[in-house]
């Protein structure tokens, strides 16, 4: 199996070098590029169209939130992680907004970088619990849902399912808590989607705790 391709955006420089030696660690990643600032992190992702891009927040130019923006225009289908120092509102849900599909704190670990790097380009989400939690409260507690009223309840195990997504477990990890396959657990993610009229694992487990089928303790904590 080919590497996963990785583009690192990171101003500080001794930052960036440690990221790299960290994730050079996996033989499954690979970086093929680096970039200082936003605006070089758009003309790389194009340039060298990398399998992930792992992007930090305050840059020079166009900061991380113009730069997820602008690469998500030109490659709507690009995974990119956010690894940042800060947790804050302004900083989590604009780029949330703006499409990343991962958001870590700078206080993870290199293999939890390194999960989270293949979970975003398998196509889901990875999220620091702290971030996740937030963005859960504010589904939670904010959002309205337009989501069509439910043929039929959640099963047992669609439950334990929507339990261990809100762990931020991927597929493969759900599947060997609960001794399943990932393509298992798959058919299960996409039968809750369905019954609940949600888009994302994030609203599916904002949605449960509204109903209170889990609590937030059940899952993110």
């Amino acid at each position: 199996m080919d590497p996963i391709t990785i583009l690192l955006v990171e101003d500080h420089k001794i930052v960036r070098e440690g990221t790299r030696q960290l994730l050079e660690q996996s033989p499954d990643l690979t970086i093929i590029g680096e970039a200082a600032d936003g605006e070089e992190a758009v003309r790389l992702t194009t340039e060298l169209l990398p399998d992930v891009v792992v992007m930090d927040v305050r840059l020079p130019r166009l900061n991380g939130i113009e730069a997820t923006k602008a690469i998500k225009d030109q490659h709507p289908d690009m995974p990119i992680l956010i690894l940042s120092a800060y947790d804050d509102d302004r900083y989590v849900f604009p780029l949330l907004d703006a499409g990343a599909n991962g958001y870590l704190l700078k206080t993870t670990s290199g293999a939890e970088l390194a999960r989270a790097i293949r979970t975003v380009q398998a196509g889901e989400t990875a999220l620091d619990p702290h971030i996740a939690h937030k963005v859960v409260e504010r589904l939670t507690h904010h959002q309205r849902y337009q989501s069509r009223d439910m043929k039929e309840g959640l099963t047992e195990r669609e439950i334990q399912v929507l339990q261990t997504v809100a762990q931020g477990k991927s597929n493969r990890e759900i599947g060997e808590a609960l001794f399943i396959s990932p393509h298992t657990v798959q058919v299960h993610v996409r039968n809750i989607f369905g019954k609940l009229g949600v888009n994302n694992r994030i609203e599916a487990v904002a949605y449960a705790v509204r109903q209170g089928w889990i609590t937030l303790e059940d899952g993110i904590g």
